[in-house]
This record gives C-alpha cells, sequence and structure tokens, in this order.
C-alpha cells in the first residue's frame, strides 16, 4: 500500500524547521539587543540599516499591544469564568508583543555592512548574502515599490533572474552582477541570480562607502 503522506510530511518537515529556526533568532536577537552591545564589525566595515521604512508600523503594533494586553485581561477576567482562560490570554498577549520587539531587535542587529571584500545584504537573522566587489557590475540607486509584501522576491526579466530583498515592500539599490551567483535562498533553495536589489534607508551614503568597488562603478541615479 502506497504511503501517501509521505510527500506531504518531506514539505511540512522543512517548514517546521525553518519556523522553529526563525522562532529561536527572534528571541536571540531580543537577548543580544538587550544587552546593548556593538555591532561585531571587522575593521573597515561600515553598517546600514533598512528599518526606517517599517519603524513606525512596527511602532504601532508594539504600542497596540501594550494597550492591548491589560485590557484583555480585564475582560477575560470578569466574562470568562474558567479561570485558567486569563493565564493563557495573558500568555499569549506577552508573547506577541515581545516576538514583535525581538523582530525590532533582529533588524536592527543585523544591519547591511559594506566592507573593503565586497557587500553584505542583510534582513533580519533570515537572509545574509555577500557579494565580493569583484562580482559586482554596477551598484545603481533606484527606488522601487514592489506589488508584493514578500521580503524576498523571485523574477524573470528576459534571460536574466533579479532576486529583490524588500522593506515595506520597497527596494532602493540594484546591484548588477558580473556573472551570475547563486543564492541559498529559504523559499527557493540556491537560485542562480543575475541581479540583486535591496533597501536601505541611505542609499547615497551605501554607494559612497562601496569603496571596494571599481569607481566606475558606482553610478547614483
Amino acid at each position: 500500500m502506497t504511503d501517501t503522506t509521505a510527500p506531504t510530511r518531506a514539505r511540512v518537515g522543512p517548514l517546521l524547521r525553518r519556523a522553529a529556526q526563525a522562532e529561536a533568532a527572534t528571541w536571540r536577537s531580543l537577548y543580544v539587543w538587550a544587552r546593548r552591545r556593538p555591532l561585531p564589525l571587522e575593521p573597515g566595515d561600515e553598517p546600514f540599516g533598512y528599518l526606517g521604512v517599517v519603524k513606525p508600523i512596527l511602532g504601532i503594533f508594539i504600542g497596540l499591544s501594550v494597550v492591548e494586553i491589560p485590557i484583555f485581561d480585564v475582560v477575560v477576567t470578569h466574562v470568562v469564568p474558567w479561570r485558567p482562560a486569563r493565564w493563557i490570554v495573558l500568555g499569549l498577549g506577552i508573547w506577541g508583543l515581545l516576538w514583535m520587539i525581538g523582530l525590532f531587535a533582529s533588524m536592527t542587529i543585523h544591519p547591511h555592512i559594506v566592507g573593503d571584500r565586497g557587500l553584505r545584504v542583510r534582513l533580519s537573522s533570515g537572509i545574509d548574502i555577500f557579494i565580493p566587489w569583484t562580482d559586482v557590475e554596477a551598484l545603481r540607486k533606484r527606488h522601487r515599490s514592489l506589488p508584493s509584501s514578500r521580503s524576498v522576491q523571485v523574477e524573470q526579466e528576459g534571460d536574466r533572474r533579479v532576486v529583490s530583498v524588500s522593506v515595506g515592500s520597497q527596494t532602493s539599490i540594484d546591484v548588477l552582477l558580473r556573472r551570475p551567483l547563486t543564492f541559498d535562498l529559504a523559499k527557493t533553495g540556491p537560485t542562480p541570480v543575475d541581479e540583486l536589489r535591496l533597501y536601505a534607508d541611505d542609499p547615497d551614503g551605501l554607494l559612497r562607502s562601496a569603496r571596494g568597488a571599481p569607481a566606475s562603478t558606482t553610478v547614483s541615479r
């Protein structure tokens, strides 16, 4: 008899592992951020954040959670006769609040890095891509609004494959590559890429700091 559940288990297993890893990374980031340690940078490295475009939204959600926790606690205490319900709801509320602060922390302590050897593109604790300057053909400032809210989007533009690492459905810098590079992306697996697009709060500063790239290829438009 054929086991029809095997393909489902094969798909669910990696998803659960990635979810567990993401959850653990969020709490780890919260711990690191709370300790206020300096970013672990190599000599010559310069960090560039990308939190600005989503900081107001995260701030609103965190503020609403702070207000909602005591309100729900009062409501559940006086409406639901089952006493453990209060502690369940309270625990979920506190978990949600800390998780959102952890997301903020993760995006804060994992900035893009411009170094002497190349560009390190990051997004929270889930994306970490290193591109050597020797593989960069051009860096270009170009603000784009993407139709999807997914943080990683893969598009086929003619014979070129483009990966967008977006924040708030936006990118602000295009990294054109001299040759296709293969990036191991969580949702797509190893993916050959001809161009990578990313978002940075200060794209002009990032372009100016790209001193490792040949001067003729650093273009702002």
